[in-house]
C-alpha cells in the first residue's frame, strides 16, 4: 500500500494550477504538526524493519514532528529505543511516543531549550541515566525566519538562529562524545539551502552551510575512533517549520518549483537516516545525502 499525498498528485502538481497546500500560517516557531492541513505523512505503511538498529539507543532532536518524527518511527521499526528532545510541542511529542511504543520500543521525551549548553548536557545525562548508552545522535531541530534582506535580520534573530541551528549541534556532540563507542553514528540535518542558498533565508542558509562544514571536519576528526559523521540535506519538505515560516500564500505553492513538482513528505527522508545510522553505511563518513525532489546541487 502506497501513501496518498493529500491535495496533490503522487508525482507532480498540476503546472497550470500550481497549488500544493491550503493557505495557512502559524505565528510561532518551530510550529505544530497537529495544526497543519493536511498533516505531514510521517510513516510509510509499506516500510518493514529488518533489525538494522536492534537494541540501539538513538537521540533525535526535534523528533516530535516532521523529519524527526518520521526518523524516530523508522528507527523504532528497526529496533531502536528513542530519546526525543523537543522545545514545547507537547501534543506532537506525545503522539510520536505513542506510535513508538505501539511498535514495541521505548521512547523518552525531554522538553528542553537546546540553545543552552547546560540543557544539551542534561539531555545526554538523562539518556545515560535511562538507557545506559548512546549509539546514534541525530541533530535535527532548527528554526528559520523569512527576511527580504540581510539588513532586516536583527541581532536577536541572528543569535537565535545560530544558537538553535549550530551551537546546539556542537554542544550535543561535545556532551555525547565521551559516551559514544566505535560504530556510533552522528547524523546532522543540513539543507538544500546550504548548497543553493535562499535569498529570503540568509541566516538560516548560513547555519546550514556551517552544519555541512561541521559534518565534514568532524568526520575526519573522529574517523580514527570509529565514529561516523554524516548529514542529510532535505529540499522542500512538508513539516511544521513551513507554515511557521512562510506566508499563507507562499505555503500554497510550497515545493512546486522542484523538478518533481511537489514538496516531499517526512517519511521520504526516514530511510536515509536509517542508512546512515546502520551498518549499511559502514564505509560512509563525511558525506551528505540529498533528498530534494530532483534539484541538482554542487557538493
Amino acid at each position: 500500500m502506497n501513501p496518498v499525498y493529500p491535495f496533490y498528485g503522487e508525482k507532480t502538481v498540476c503546472k497550470e494550477q500550481k497549488l500544493a497546500f491550503p493557505p495557512q500560517h502559524q505565528d510561532q516557531q518551530p510550529g505544530l504538526e497537529t495544526l497543519m492541513v493536511p498533516e505531514p505523512i510521517s510513516e510509510d505503511p509499506a516500510y518493514i524493519g529488518s533489525c538494522k538498529l536492534q537494541d540501539k539507543v538513538a537521540i533525535i532532536t526535534g523528533g516530535d514532528s516532521g523529519i524527526g518524527r518520521a526518523t524516530a518511527i523508522a528507527f523504532a521499526k528497526e529496533g531502536a529505543d528513542i530519546v526525543i528532545a523537543y522545545l514545547y510541542e507537547v501534543t506532537d511529542a506525545e503522539r510520536t511516543r505513542e506510535r513508538i511504543e505501539e511498535l514495541g520500543q521505548r521512547c523518552l521525551l525531554i522538553e528542553i531549550d537546546l540553545r543552552l549548553k547546560k540543557n544539551c548536557e542534561a539531555v545526554i545525562r538523562t539518556t545515560m541515566e535511562t538507557y545506559g548508552k548512546i549509539d546514534i545522535l541525530v541533530n535535527n531541530h532548527g528554526v528559520q525566519y523569512v527576511q527580504p534582506s540581510i539588513v532586516d535580520i536583527t541581532e536577536e534573530q541572528l543569535y537565535h538562529t545560530f544558537q538553535t541551528n549550530v551551537f546546539a549541534y556542537f554542544f550535543l556532540i561535545q556532551a555525547a562524545l565521551p559516551h559514544l563507542c566505535r560504530g556510533a553514528s552522528i547524523i546532522n540535518t543540513a539543507s538544500i539551502t546550504a548548497y543553493k542558498g535562499n535569498t529570503q533565508l540568509i541566516d538560516y542558509s548560513s547555519t546550514k552551510g556551517a552544519v555541512v562544514s561541521l559534518t565534514r571536519v568532524l568526520a575526519q576528526s573522529l574517523a580514527a575512533q570509529g565514529i561516523r559523521v554524516n548529514s542529510v540535506a532535505p529540499g522542500p519538505i512538508w513539516t511544521p517549520l513551513i507554515p511557521a515560516s512562510f506566508s499563507a500564500e507562499d505555503v500554497q505553492v510550497f515545493g512546486t518549483e522542484t523538478p518533481m513538482g511537489r514538496a516531499g513528505q517526512p517519511y521520504e527522508l526516514a530511510a536515509a537516516y536509517v542508512y546512515l545510522a546502520s551498518r549499511d553505511s559502514s564505509y560512509v563518513t563525511g558525506e551528505c545525502i540529498h533528498v530534494n525532489g530532483g534539484d541538482m546541487v554542487t557538493t
